[in-house]
């Protein structure tokens, strides 16, 4: 891991996106709540805050993280659902591979919960939108 030990301890922020792409009647299910494996959108919000947490048990270097907020929030649109998570911390270093790590795993989430209505659903993206706190400010 790098060594963090000389940076300062800041409020730190890290917002991440992540797209699924399906067809108009799968995105229909989800919108209404009856998927076959039930309620996609809340299932893929507690799937992502819990990975979030565990972050740095997934990715090698990352340093654990006493996180002070997460959540994911979701949009169904038309064709795709798009999930939007938020990580915090005080801490050394920033929150980006926890907000991406949920936002991956509910996008993960939203595909195994509706792949038995269709298999050509695709994770289109999953990209970090804005990080703040430390050095740099980043905002994409």
């Amino acid at each position: 891991m790098v060594d963090v030990s000389d940076k300062q301890v800041t409020d730190r922020r890290a917002r991440a996106r992540a797209t699924v792409r399906m067809s108009a009647e799968t995105a229909a299910a989800v919108a209404r709540g009856d998927a076959p494996k039930g309620d996609v959108i809340g299932t893929a919000r507690i799937a992502g805050i819990q990975a979030a947490k565990r972050t740095a048990e997934l990715i090698p270097l990352c340093h654990p993280l006493p996180l002070s907020f997460v959540d994911v929030e979701a949009e169904v649109g038309e064709t795709e659902v798009v999930l939007t998570a938020e990580a915090r911390t005080t801490g050394q270093t920033g929150v980006e591979m926890e907000a991406m790590t949920a936002a991956a795993t509910a996008a993960l989430t939203v595909y195994d919960m509706v792949k038995g209505l269709e298999r050509g659903v695709e994770i289109a993206e999953v990209v970090l939108l804005e990080k703040s706190g430390g050095r740099h400010e980043w905002r994409r």
